[in-house]
């Protein structure tokens, strides 16, 4: 009995530092919304400066609490210089548009930080005054614990005293509602959103701040924190505070007990839970629907016409050169084009649902990951050939397709996008975990092509052939009815559902055949590499695929090929010339996103109609 109140204590705690990081995305979402990738990286700038602060201050209360308090407040005023510089610039930008600005400030501070402070771990002292324990029911617990289990609800507290008893949070209040009407009521909405975000990254940063005395600050915490904060933020509800705090609880509940009932769920718990709660509360704990405009008639998006002569010839000279080159290049050229064109093909079909279909993955990598597992698994446990392999790859990631889509498309926005990196956490959970059938973590070796395509050449033009004729098929359901269809329900739902297109179905086959697709991808990576891992399934390689994509443009066909080539193109040459390739690429992404909002393809696109409108 006792053991379980220290359990369930040590979940409250975790559950109040949690509830600091979310409660600052939360506000932020409901206001600008805007989905900040970045917020994990002040959450980790608030840890770094705070063991700056209180490592070179006089100890004693004075220099460990000024510490984090001027971290937290230096660490909101960070967030203020990247609003004004960045975010301010994009808030009429598509909402995925903004996730890709701040992954590239993600990228930028994690390089920062790596110059600053260097990549080891760095341990901070214990706080003064909360050093030992309080016995409670005959055991001890820390009395730093019980500090933090004060400070969450004290937050939440003077939040909403904050948002409902002040003038400024009546205007947030109201922005959260309808931030158009607030500034036709005059409000300077610049100003108003400068002081939220403000205000978000300041909680950020004591979060961060808070946990020197718990864990050791590394150049990882953005990252294992950006994800659980925002899974509570969806499963709360989308803009609610109080669905924040009840959602944090939640969690952090469920971890401590899961590590006593379940040790080995507890890698995919969270993802677990919000599967569960999108399933049943489609927005979350305590959020709201959407008001009625939502899902009614939006404004269209542009119509994808055929290609013009121009990007025809362009296109044929790329082919004649992705043919003719490989007879001249090496082994490791060949290793890096045959990447190429599997990427190309998975950026191909997350671009399936994302332009013509409306819907954005957070975890596509899923069925990528899946097919290669497909290919893998055939070829370990039915010594099955190469092609039989290749076979397996698609049809592995489009059952999965069809089970996950089944629940995903019912949903919009950002909670279809989270429901979709639930089920690939999942997906991922299984493939480390059950190590008797995948290999977990060591995963699975000796995944080589047969004999007559093991020259390097040969496969690469076997992938390329695949590769090619998929990306060609994709584009030709884009213009096929289905395709029509799949931006008809894109555009207006009701609408659409109204001439008797069923935009539930529509969207369901358009999913699982963007799984089918990345599955052929995965499967011929499993074959170029030799070995398949669980980090196939993982988000960065979902991040990759929805970096692809947004950097070519989502309104143009040609848009996933270009972003695909441009973004492997950079990452493979800027980690051979420098370790700060970070820094590079994301100051690359970020000049991308202000100054081609559209994407390089859609970039080319609007100046080829201009110059044309000029003739």
């Amino acid at each position: 009995m006792e053991n379980l109140v220290l359990q369930a204590l040590s979940g409250l705690a975790s559950a109040s530092s949690l509830f600091l990081v979310a409660a600052g995305l939360t506000v932020i979402f409901g206001v600008s919304r805007i989905v900040n990738f970045a917020h994990g990286s002040f959450y980790m700038l608030g840890a770094y400066l705070a063991w700056t602060l209180v490592t070179t201050l006089p100890r004693g209360h004075l220099g460990f609490w000024g510490g984090v308090v001027a971290a937290a407040l230096a660490t909101g005023l960070i967030g203020l210089v990247v609003e004004v510089l960045l975010l301010r610039r994009i808030y009429r930008a598509p909402e995925l548009f903004q996730l890709l600005a701040t992954f590239g400030v993600v990228l930028i501070v994690q390089d920062l930080a790596l110059l600053t402070w260097g990549a080891q771990d760095l341990l901070g002292p214990r706080a003064p005054g909360l050093r030992g324990g309080t016995e409670i029911l005959g055991l001890r617990f820390p009395d730093y614990e019980l500090f933090l289990i004060v400070v969450g609800p004290v937050v939440l507290g003077l939040l909403l005293l904050l948002f409902h008893r002040t003038r400024w949070g009546t205007l947030v209040r109201a922005a959260t509602l309808d931030r158009e009407m607030v500034g036709a009521l005059g409000v300077n909405q610049r100003m108003l959103f400068t002081s939220v975000f403000f205000l978000g990254s300041v909680l950020a940063g004591l979060g961060g701040a808070l946990q020197l005395p718990r864990e050791s600050v590394n150049l990882h915490m953005d990252l294992s924190i950006i994800t659980e904060a925002f899974v509570v933020v969806v499963v709360g509800g989308l803009g609610s505070l109080g669905g924040a705090a009840l959602a944090a609880l939640l969690i952090g509940e469920l971890h401590a007990f899961g590590i006593l009932v379940l040790p080995k769920i507890t890698l995919v718990l969270v993802f677990l839970v919000m599967a569960l709660v999108l399933v049943v509360r489609p927005h979350g704990l305590l959020g709201k629907a959407p008001g009625p405009a939502h899902g009614g008639a939006g404004s269209a998006e542009p119509v994808i016409g055929p290609a013009p002569r121009p990007l025809l010839w362009l296109g044929a000279a790329a082919l004649a050169t992705a043919v003719l080159l490989p007879l001249l290049a090496g082994d490791y050229a060949l290793s890096v084009l045959t990447e190429f064109a599997i990427f190309v093909l998975f950026a191909a079909s997350l671009h399936l649902i994302m332009g013509p279909g409306g819907m954005a993955s957070f975890g596509h990598a899923a069925y990528f990951g899946l097919g290669a597992y497909g290919a893998a698994l055939a070829a370990k446990w039915l010594a099955a050939p190469m092609l039989l392999g290749l076979a397996a790859a698609p049809f592995a990631a489009g059952l999965f397709g069809l089970l996950f889509g089944w629940f995903c498309v019912r949903l919009s926005g950002v909670y279809s996008a989270m429901l979709t990196l639930a089920f690939a956490q999942i997906a991922w959970s299984v493939a480390f975990q059950w190590v008797e059938v995948t290999g977990g973590d060591n995963g699975i070796l000796g995944v080589w092509p047969d004999s007559w395509a093991a020259p390097k050449l040969v496969y690469y033009y076997l992938t390329l052939a695949l590769c090619l004729g998929a990306t060609l098929l994709l584009r030709r359901v884009i213009h096929a009815p289905f395709g029509f269809a799949l931006r008809a329900q894109r555009d207006s739902a009701l609408r659409a559902e109204a001439i008797g297109i069923d935009a539930f179905r529509t969207r369901w086959l358009a999913f699982a055949l963007a799984a089918v697709m990345a599955g052929i991808a995965g499967g011929l990576f499993a074959y170029a590499k030799g070995s398949v891992f669980p980090t196939f399934l993982g988000i960065p390689r979902s991040v990759d695929a929805l970096l692809m994509v947004l950097l070519g443009g989502v309104q143009t066909l040609s848009g996933p090929i270009i972003g695909a080539l441009a973004y492997t193109g950079l990452q493979e040459q800027l980690v051979r010339l420098t370790d700060l390739w970070r820094l590079i690429l994301g100051g690359i992404i970020v000049a991308l996103v202000l100054f081609f909002p559209q994407g390089l393809a859609g970039a080319a696109r609007a100046r080829w109609e201009a110059s044309r409108g000029d003739a």
